[in-house]
């Protein structure tokens, strides 16, 4: 299958990180390459390092930037410190990353990634290591409802995770298909009515298999202190988790001081190393999510880094 991705707020990404046209970038989420390709037309004797732990994410993009001034690493941007050191590279000029889940990834069906596609449960975005399967079918009923509850923000978790026990005790749940009927069956009537109820407990499920949040986690804290002073970092976030995370570390770097009030003069000597650029998130158009409906969710933060 082709590898196909739309890129969301090309622009306002690119333009939100970019600097120096003789600077060293990364993409920490190359996929389908649409923003490593903005970016590195920009450079003038700059370099842009594109990471995406999924194969056919790099193959694609491989293609796609030919002859431009990219490096392609096929590996989880939470490594991204020992490829720097064993690139020689100290510090960078911007970062860029758009999180989650690719087009090509929901739209291929044999990766396992959506629910409207009976599939193999998979949801590995590198093809390695704990799957969808391995969760829904070994972890402990309780551990379910956490998984649900905290990564999917899902009211039933309970339910489900219940439901989930329950079939799987006749025999292991293979497909896609299967997990998407025992969560409907197992949230109340109107609540299917709603909106389809596979969506949220499909995210949970994918953020565990994938590690998204603690590897998000320690992405924002590499990456800024690989920023040179003036460098900036643009992050593009499409479910709350991910945006609460975002919005949080970056209010820790523009924190100062943190003395208690009553103190009369600080003595923490605490100092804001960041600026946020974007004090409200930066959303698409009402024509790019015509365009594109799955960027309606997308939400982008920019900072600054003042001070190492």
């Amino acid at each position: 299958m082709e590898f196909r991705h739309t890129t969301v707020l090309l622009k306002e990404t690119v333009d939100g990180a970019f600097g120096d046209a003789a600077g060293i970038y990364a993409d920490l989420t190359t996929g389908g390459g649409g923003h490593s390709l903005e970016l590195a037309e920009r450079l003038s004797g700059g370099r842009l390092i594109c990471f995406d732990r999924d194969k056919e994410a790099i193959e694609a993009a491989g293609g796609r930037l030919k002859g431009l001034p990219v490096t392609l690493v096929n590996r989880n941007f939470i490594e991204m410190n020992e490829v720097f050191d064993e690139m020689g590279i100290d510090k960078l000029d911007g970062v860029i990353a758009d999180l989650g889940v690719s087009s090509h990834q929901l739209d291929d069906a044999g990766r396992g990634f959506s629910f409207h596609n009976d599939a193999p449960l998979d949801m590995r975005m590198s093809g390695e290591g704990l799957s969808a399967r391995d969760v829904v079918n070994d972890y402990a009923e309780e551990d379910l409802r956490r998984i649900l509850f905290e990564f999917g923000e899902e009211k039933y978790a309970a339910k489900i995770a219940r439901g989930i026990a329950e079939a799987r005790a006749d025999k292991p749940i293979e497909r896609t298909g299967e997990l998407a009927e025992i969560i409907k069956r197992s949230v109340p009537a109107a609540y299917r009515r709603e909106k389809n109820p596979c969506r949220k407990s499909f995210q949970a499920i994918r953020i565990e298999v994938n590690g998204e949040l603690e590897a998000l986690k320690k992405a924002l804290t590499d990456g800024f202190e690989r920023l040179k002073v003036g460098g900036r970092m643009a992050i593009i976030t499409f479910h709350s988790l991910e945006d609460r995370i975002v919005k949080e570390r970056f209010r820790d770097f523009c924190t100062g001081c943190t003395c208690p009030p009553e103190f009369p003069v600080c003595v923490c000597g605490k100092k804001p190393r960041g600026e946020l650029l974007t004090r409200k998130p930066i959303t698409p158009s009402t024509e790019e999510i015509e365009a594109n409906p799955r960027s309606r969710s997308a939400k982008l933060r920019v900072i600054k880094k003042l001070a190492d």
